[in-house]
């Protein structure tokens, strides 16, 4: 099995799902369910054949430009593939969340796999063009799917984040171009720009890790370049909020992994106090802001602001600790908040309103329902025992044990107690109390909806009980790139 079959696979099930007929939509939902539930089969075979330590592995390359050096270079690693599974997974559940879609559903399904072509191909690039062009595949599809199939002011939220994110691409290919132009560059091999990182001039690297930053930094997205997000997640359909906070906000954080810290290492450590504060500003302030949220899809948003800001602080850390919490962030996050915009989508179909004070007392009435949301929620605010409390806490633990990042930790634990308060108040406004006589009728979540949803859950729960089943895989990667880093090994 070849990497480019992960890619192949869904292109071909977005060439059927074009040559079906319009009328048949049993069967383009059946053709894109079976071709993301092929490349999620594939990637675990993958995880099944990996070998944490010997690096890079599954490689392949073909000359594509061979006048400049480009090639079509693929691999993974114990970075990338924690990364590829996420999104085989999300992306086959999100495909089986799609099917309350009720318009168009040629143009969504053949959207909906091109887009998971782009964030597969840019979790299993190595060669930086090639990168560049998977990240920027992503934006297309996800424009439209806001654009056509989202609500409220969907034409305006697809814009400013079209505009947003091509804006931050353009800063990183001006990176990437000023990366192959120098003199000791002349190659877009990441492994490669990688080995000759301590030679580059430490002005240069600095310069270089800004314009990648911008990149970056408005996928992740830090502040103040957030200002999308709220927007895009409220106004996106269920499946597209579940891939853009599950899987698009990681390229973001996995770009500062694969590109930013190894090629240029000097600029990393330079960068890494401000990392850390614009890490405790997301924490602190998506909290804050999501506690005052009374849209139920709109607080989710911002807990990703805050969430992703735990990332960031690992990242900072530039230890052991810090790098494994921030990479096991990723992950985690991805699983919870996928499966909280889940929830809200089941709560949207049934009463067509995400008002939290709307709601209230159907934790009786809707049983299934209050226990994923209950569970998901406490996930989310890290209880002990669940994904989330393992991940925050080992990004807490890195960063604490750098003496100029202290104060900075201890301002980001503010964001755990908000995060109790406003997942907490959640679980009040729509569970508790007396039951709201509008929503009498509403009936409880179908098989579906529980399929789409209890895989999240066990994951949820296998991370936070066993977090050596990512750790043993991301671990050896995460200790070259820091003796990379560090010591210029």
């Amino acid at each position: 099995m070849t990497l480019t079959w992960l890619l192949l696979v869904p292109f071909i099930g977005m060439l059927a799902v074009l040559a079906l007929p319009r009328s048949s939509v049993k069967a383009i939902r059946m053709v894109a369910l079976g071709a993301t539930g092929i490349v999620l089969i594939m990637s675990l075979r993958l995880l099944d054949a990996f070998d944490p330590s010997l690096g890079l592995q599954f490689e392949e390359q073909v000359s594509w430009i061979p006048q400049l050096a480009i090639f079509y270079r693929v691999g993974v690693d114990g970075l990338s593939l924690p990364m590829v599974l996420l999104t085989t997974l999300l992306s086959f559940l999100a495909c089986i969340g799609s099917f309350s879609i009720t318009d168009r559903h040629k143009e969504y399904f053949a959207l909906y796999l091109l887009l998971e072509i782009g964030m597969l191909g840019t979790f299993l690039a190595i060669d930086l063009f090639l990168f560049y062009i998977f990240w920027e595949i992503v934006l297309v599809p996800m424009y439209f799917l806001i654009g056509m199939w989202g609500g409220g002011r969907r034409e305006y939220s697809a814009f400013k984040f079209f505009v947003y994110t091509l804006a931050g691409s353009l800063f990183m290919l001006l990176a990437i171009l000023a990366l192959y132009l120098h003199p000791q560059g002349r190659t877009f091999d990441m492994f490669e720009l990688a080995a000759k990182g301590h030679t580059f001039p430490v002005a240069f690297q600095q310069l270089l890790f800004i314009g990648f930053f911008l990149g970056f930094a408005i996928k992740v997205p830090i502040f103040p370049f957030h200002t999308w997000l709220p927007d895009a997640h409220v106004d996106a359909p269920t499946p597209g909020s579940v891939l853009l906070a599950g899987v698009l906000l990681k390229m973001g954080a996995y770009g500062f992994f694969r590109i930013s810290y190894p090629i240029l290492p000097e600029a990393a450590q330079w960068f890494s106090w401000t990392m850390g504060l614009l890490g405790a500003i997301n924490i602190v302030y998506g909290a804050f802001v999501a506690m005052a949220q009374t849209d139920f899809k709109r607080l989710v948003a911002y807990s990703s602001v805050s969430h992703m800001g735990f990332v960031l602080l690992g990242l900072a850390s530039l230890t052991s600790e810090g790098m494994n919490g921030a990479m096991l962030q990723m992950f985690s996050h991805g699983l919870l908040t996928g499966g909280m915009f889940l929830l809200v989508g089941v709560l949207y179909d049934r009463a067509h309103t995400r008002e939290l004070a709307a709601f209230g007392g159907l934790g009786a009435k809707l049983p299934k329902y209050a226990a994923l949301l209950i569970f998901f929620s406490l996930g989310s605010l890290g209880l002990p025992g669940l994904s989330g409390f393992v991940a925050e806490f080992l990004s807490l633990l890195g960063a604490f044990r750098i003496e100029h990042l202290q104060v900075l930790t201890m301002i980001s634990v503010i964001g755990i107690v908000i995060a109790a308060a406003y997942m907490l108040k959640v679980i009040q406004q729509i569970l508790l109390g007396p039951l709201n006589q509008k929503w009498q009728a509403l009936s409880d979540m179908n098989a579906r909806e529980l399929i789409s949803l209890v895989p999240l859950l066990l994951l949820v729960l296998l991370v936070g009980l066993y977090p050596r089943c990512l750790l043993d895989l991301q671990s050896p990667t995460i200790q070259q790139l820091l003796a990379h880093i560090l010591f210029g090994k």
